[in-house]
């Protein structure tokens, strides 16, 4: 008897490999247009959820693989945006991130996180590696950069933000605040609040330096004297503000108050005096920066300085997009100061 015959699939997957599959297989599963396929992956504000949820299963149906590289060839974008952070062994950064991120995801940008360890020099090496990838943009954490940065930068010609810090001579544009007023306004505030024995606990954070040189100075212009400072290597960890306490208590004259140069380390500190038997604020107070999450909730809550993480990420965002959108267009520089807050807690 003659066999029959094996029957036909019509599943367009069915017998192609995920790297040899085409838009135009995806387009049959999800049974939109090719075209519609291509805005879904790659522009995805472009259609509807309705549309993109059917070719996301068309997609995971059949193991699409899209060629990013391919695409990025034909539109002359990577559609991909390159973050530099210090660190992510804390989570002050976490906020704008996560706001970042998101806001260029669902405008259809991939991103790519390069950590620095807070070197200019490390932010350079990644820069070398990053550039090679043609990314869309780069956003940078401060205004700290080698002059071989600066000028591969120049170089490249594609839209730069420097996040978390402004400067007077931005390689492009700039969202975030002055690291110098958080120091001189924490030292009249504290000042003010009748404190005369301050001491500083930093990590050796540019950043984070700047707003302790600030809080010193400051604190001379207003009269108080010497001012103990320890400065720890990073990242930021409770055991530095352990060791950071430590140090100072060490020394010959006791503070009133130790000024830290981020939550984490006031939280080191918090536990190390707790350790001690010293009681916060009569015998010792403390001051964070950054207003983690935890800093309403440790015990005693912490005074520190908030700063809208979230609202730098977006506004990091929206000049990026706006750049991509009208790339030759005359654009007025972007100079976002978003400001921040002293919140007194019972630490102080």
């Amino acid at each position: 008897m003659a066999k029959k015959p094996a029957a036909l699939s019509t599943d367009p997957s069915a017998s192609r490999t995920p790297s040899s599959l085409t838009l135009i297989d995806v387009a049959k599963v999800a049974g939109v247009s090719p075209m519609t396929v291509s805005r879904a992956l790659h522009r995805p504000e472009l259609v509807s959820e309705n549309t993109r949820e059917k070719v996301r299963e068309a997609v995971r149906q059949t193991g699409y693989v899209p060629n990013m590289l391919a695409g990025g060839l034909a539109s002359n974008k990577s559609r991909l945006v390159a973050i530099f952070l210090p660190t992510i062994a804390n989570s002050i950064f976490a906020d704008t991130v996560q706001a970042l991120m998101d806001r260029l995801t669902q405008a259809g940008y991939q991103t790519l996180l390069g950590l620095t360890g807070y070197s200019a020099e490390q932010e350079e090496k990644l820069l070398e590696a990053v550039l090679g990838r043609r990314p869309d943009g780069i956003v940078l954490t401060g205004t700290l950069h080698t002059e071989s940065s600066r000028l591969r930068l120049a170089q490249a010609g594609i839209p730069v933000v420097e996040a978390w810090d402004l400067s007077e001579d931005p390689l492009d544009m700039l969202v975030g605040f002055s690291h110098e007023k958080v120091g001189e306004q924490t030292a009249r505030h504290l000042v003010a609040k009748g404190y005369k024995r301050f001491s500083v606990v930093s990590i050796s954070d540019p950043r984070g330096l700047r707003r302790c040189h600030s809080l010193i100075a400051e604190l001379k212009r207003l009269g108080v004297g010497e001012v103990p400072m320890e400065v720890l290597a990073p990242p930021a960890t409770l055991e530095v503000g352990r060791e950071g306490l430590q140090r100072l208590l060490d020394q010959p004259t006791q503070p009133e108050i130790v000024v830290c140069s981020s939550d984490t380390v006031a939280q080191g500190v918090l536990a190390e005096a707790a350790s001690r038997g010293l009681k916060v604020p009569q015998d010792l107070a403390v001051m964070g920066f950054g207003d983690l999450s935890s800093a309403a909730h440790v015990y005693p809550a912490l005074s520190t300085v908030s700063v809208d993480g979230k609202t730098i990420g977006l506004r990091v965002a929206q000049a990026l997009l706006e750049r991509f959108e009208n790339p030759t267009s005359q654009h007025d520089p972007v100079r976002i100061d978003t400001g921040f807050t002293l919140i007194d807690r019972a630490s102080t």
